[in-house]
């Protein structure tokens, strides 16, 4: 595999390495909503690679080597000696439709010799946890799915998707890579503290939390955050997101953040659903424990990954909004954590989502991750 990286902003426009011997396969791009909506970047890159398959996304800021960045668009270029890719999409018309296009986007990716998913999704229309569902309804619980929601900031507004076309908003794309020679690994972990007693959701339908304790879950978060915090939610609830456990599946805890707010109601929408009866427990930030959980994700990944790899390797990272808000100036630290993990011989990119996918270590099973960092390694294997 070879991998060209190349960058844009307003000043100088596209600049990256020399072309590739031969046409890349895969572009994969990332950049602001304000930088994409009008598809001139995208077709930038059409004009750039006119044979290759072009997909991308909006973000809450570019992950470049060991850098973020908010005013460019950084994109790689790939081309596999023995690895062949497709692209398939589909459009959720409403969160209620996630699970069925989860399903539809399957379908067309299934293959005997499929060996790996990166899926980019809409991050706002859709329910991410009911996308996974119909995505391993179809191939099953062990293919290994990664990816992200795409992300607008903390404004949670808008998130577009393009898969060789201008990117849009409802629209879910994936990447799909087939054939023996793929190596596809991947890690995942969050860092996160708990605090406070643990609560039951009394009352939830599907996404939307209607009581934690008999009580509006709004009316909790404004004691904890404050009056002024709370009218700034959804995007000040990023620093304190729930753990959910289910007593029904005692190795899975995941984490989930506040994505709406209704404020007549009194409820709050999570990224995806929260089961009723489930057991939630409020979480805060230790700045020292997310650097280390994000180099526990690299960590995983580079282990991972087999042996006797030939050409370049990329490594996707894949953060969340919630993180960089809460880090600050410390959001460097968990970019370093990693790239210490996985060493210089990396390709490293990636972005800051509204929900991370990957399957976690205990259960080996997709999943939908709030405030977690992500990493997915592609690679091939030596002819």
């Amino acid at each position: 595999m070879h991998i060209q990286y190349i960058h844009w902003n307003a000043a100088h426009g596209w600049r990256g390495a020399d072309a590739l011997r031969e046409p890349a396969q895969l572009v994969l791009y990332f950049g602001s909503r304000e930088q994409l909506a009008d598809g001139e970047r995208y077709r930038e890159l059409r004009g750039l690679y006119p044979e290759s398959h072009i997909v991308g996304c909006s973000t809450g800021g570019q992950i470049h080597g060991d850098d973020i960045c908010d005013d460019e668009v950084i994109a790689v270029a790939l081309r596999f000696a023995h690895t062949q890719v497709r692209l398939v999409q589909e459009v959720v018309e409403s969160r209620d439709a996630s699970r069925a296009c989860g399903a539809r986007l399957a379908r067309q990716a299934q293959a005997a010799d499929l060996a790996g998913l990166f899926v980019l999704s809409d991050g706002l229309a859709v329910n991410g946890g009911a996308l996974l569902a119909g995505i391993t309804e179809v191939l099953g619980p062990d293919l290994p799915v990664t990816g992200g929601l795409a992300g607008d900031g903390t404004r949670f507004e808008q998130t577009i998707v393009g898969a060789d076309a201008e990117p849009t908003p409802n629209r879910v794309a994936a990447i799909a890579f087939y054939g023996a020679s793929l190596r596809f690994a991947h890690g995942c972990a969050g860092g996160w503290d708990v605090f406070g007693p643990r609560r039951k959701v009394t009352k939830s339908e599907g996404s939307v939390v209607v009581e934690l304790d008999g009580e509006p879950p709004l009316d909790l978060y404004t004691r904890y955050l404050g009056e002024e915090e709370a009218e700034a939610m959804p995007g000040s609830g990023l620093a304190f997101p729930l753990r959910i456990h289910d007593a029904a599946e005692p190795d899975r805890q995941i984490v989930r953040s506040v994505f709406a707010v209704d404020r007549n109601a009194r409820t709050l929408t999570f990224a995806a659903d929260i089961p009723e009866g489930c057991t939630a427990q409020l979480m805060r930030a230790n700045f020292d424990s997310l650097a280390a959980g994000a180099g526990e994700a690299g960590r995983q990944a580079r282990n991972a990954l087999a042996e006797g790899v030939d050409g370049d390797k990329l490594a996707i990272l894949v953060s969340c909004t919630g993180r960089r808000r809460v880090m600050g100036q410390r959001t460097q630290d968990e970019l370093d954590a990693v790239a210490a993990e996985l060493g210089e011989d990396f390709v490293r990119i990636g972005f800051y989502s509204y929900g991370e996918i990957a399957p976690p270590a205990a259960s080996g099973r997709c999943e939908l991750h709030n405030q977690t960092m992500t990493v997915t390694v592609i690679a091939e294997a030596a002819a």
